[in-house]
């Protein structure tokens, strides 16, 4: 594995431990010339995934983008980061067993709306302003209108 401080193309692991939902391994690495220590995953990957945008282009499933989006719309929000990996696992583990090696960038906004509607609808919120592009305040206002509570919050 590549360090990412210094390039050198060897490290070695240090400690290798499953995550808290069992998708992945979690490994500890260092470096071998500048010694440096960093976290590598490794996960299962059933299918090569593509995702079809709404213009037309073709891209690779990206698992660290729905992880990004997911992230921003729980931020200072008080959700255990184990829920979000757990959501950004299954949402993934759903598109790898789906069948289908091409999925529409829409069909993975849905299942991200899903998720984080029964985990927490401030952050429910604020991906749907982004995902359904709500150009003013009372976009917000009618789509707050339409949620339940969620989490006892």
């Amino acid at each position: 594995m590549r360090c990412p401080f210094c390039g050198h193309d060897d490290s070695q692991v240090k400690d290798s431990r499953p995550t808290d939902d069992g998708a992945a391994i979690r490994r500890r690495r260092q470096c071998e010339a500048c010694a440096a220590r960093f976290t590598t995953f490794e996960r299962i990957q059933l299918r090569d995934i593509w995702v079809l945008k709404s213009e037309g282009r073709r891209q690779p499933f990206d698992r660290d983008k729905l992880a990004r989006s997911v992230d921003i719309a729980c931020r200072k929000r008080p959700i255990d980061s184990s829920r979000i990996e757990k959501l950004v696992s299954g949402i993934q583990r759903q598109l790898e067993t789906g069948g289908e090696s091409e999925v529409t960038a829409q069909a993975i906004g849905e299942l991200v709306m899903e998720g984080l509607k029964s985990l927490d609808s401030v952050a429910y919120i604020r991906f749907a302003s982004v995902y359904k592009d709500f150009n003013e305040a009372k976009d917000f206002e009618d789509f707050a209108g339409t949620v339940k509570e969620v989490g006892g919050e």
